[in-house]
């Protein structure tokens, strides 16, 4: 009867087979600390307890495989946290009903080789796998996961050599992923879930070659405000492939996020190293403004060359190093102290100098940045 416990076999020791299939339970099935020396097959079983316990398989030892597919289903939680399984767990094409709750509680869990949560497997709940390692591949490909308004999948420190998140549509609910080693990471942008949760979140590898432009639209469904180490980890990951240049826009994405965390007066200072210098990560920003700003002065003074202040002793005027110098901030033609503009030439001199100084320091800046930060 639901609510009450329907099965129970706790501690059960069997020195073979445990085989279920089209078992029927009104009520929970507990065999918690159970040890089987062979398969724990429950193909095609249908547990129902509402609001409970379907299935309380608390640190079942099993030294073959655990098996819940195909044709499994499960009205209420299903707990295998602690579980052993020395070859592999698979939910393919099973269905499990835990609305608003957690539908499979498998915290801790050792698999020696793949945790299949794919092909066709229907949850509408949670999913919990903290804390749990897996020998190859941990899969969701083509599942369907449903938890509105919750969390939908909780990878929290899970291990896996692989990890293969390409569900059969976005999963509906918050997807966390802190922390977690999740080895080859293969997903798909008409996939990803609108809440990503990737805190202190590593891999090995994307298997997905996408754009850092792309992948950056990824890390954007974090809710969980500015955090440094996605970018890092992201950029790390191009650098692997020898793509120097998406790391770069993964770091400064980085310090534009952190930015818009920052007070006013701070961000003002943000903008301009962004704008001449991407903050360390386009230097050669640097020079097209240098080389923007020279013409622009050379154009002018070559116009309306200013008037020497001895006109016996000043050198030849030249507008192009005139400029130079009114942009350098350290003067080193000699061209500054020899002429004197007038009018809108000698704004247009405090503008240069200014600009001078502005695009120097925040050169250095942001080059220094760049550098002790790689």
């Amino acid at each position: 009867m639901p609510g009450t416990e329907a099965i129970s076999a706790v501690r059960l020791t069997v020195g073979g087979d445990v085989l279920c299939t089209n078992l029927a339970v009104q009520g929970t099935f507990r065999n918690s600390g159970a040890t089987i020396s062979g398969e724990f097959d429950l193909e095609s079983a249908s547990l129902s307890n509402p609001g409970g316990n379907a299935l309380d398989a608390y640190h079942v030892h099993v030294t073959e495989d655990f098996t819940f597919h195909p044709g499994f289903s499960a009205e209420g939680r299903i707990i295998l946290s602690g579980a052993t399984v020395a070859a592999a767990i698979g939910f393919c094409g099973a269905r499990l009903n835990n609305a608003s709750d957690i539908a499979l509680e498998a915290v801790d869990v050792n698999v020696a080789r793949n945790f299949d949560l794919g092909l066709g497997l229907s949850v509408n709940g949670g999913i919990k796998l903290d804390g749990s390692r897996i020998g190859t591949q941990l899969s969701f490909r083509n599942s369907t996961l449903t938890n509105p308004g919750g969390t939908a999948l909780s990878l929290r420190l899970t291990q896996a050599r692989e990890t293969d998140l390409r569900t059969h549509q976005p999963i509906d609910g918050t997807v966390d992923a802190s922390h977690a080693q999740l080895g080859t990471l293969y997903d798909a942008p008409a996939t990803w879930p609108a809440d990503l949760r990737l805190t202190g979140t590593t891999y090995d590898a994307l298997a997905s070659p996408l754009t850092a432009t792309e992948r950056l639209g990824w890390l954007r469904r974090s809710t969980n405000g500015y955090l440094p180490q996605p970018f890092e980890q992201l950029a790390a990951d191009y650098r692997r492939l020898g793509h120097e240049d998406e790391a770069r826009t993964a770091l400064l994405a980085k310090q534009r996020h952190r930015r818009s965390t920052l007070p006013l007066h701070i961000r003002v200072w943000g903008y301009l190293q962004d704008a001449t210098v991407g903050y360390g990560y386009r230097p050669l920003r640097a020079g097209l403004w240098l080389m923007a700003l020279l013409a622009c002065g050379a154009l002018f003074f070559g116009a309306h060359p200013p008037a020497p202040l001895e006109a016996a002793k000043a050198p030849p005027f030249s507008a192009v190093f005139y400029t130079l110098d009114l942009l350098i901030p350290i003067t080193a033609f000699g061209q500054e102290t020899s002429f004197a503009p007038r009018g809108s030439g000698q704004w247009l001199a405090y503008a240069l100098t200014a600009a001078g100084w502005i695009l120097a320091t925040t050169a250095a800046t942001g080059i220094s940045r760049a550098i002790s930060r790689r």
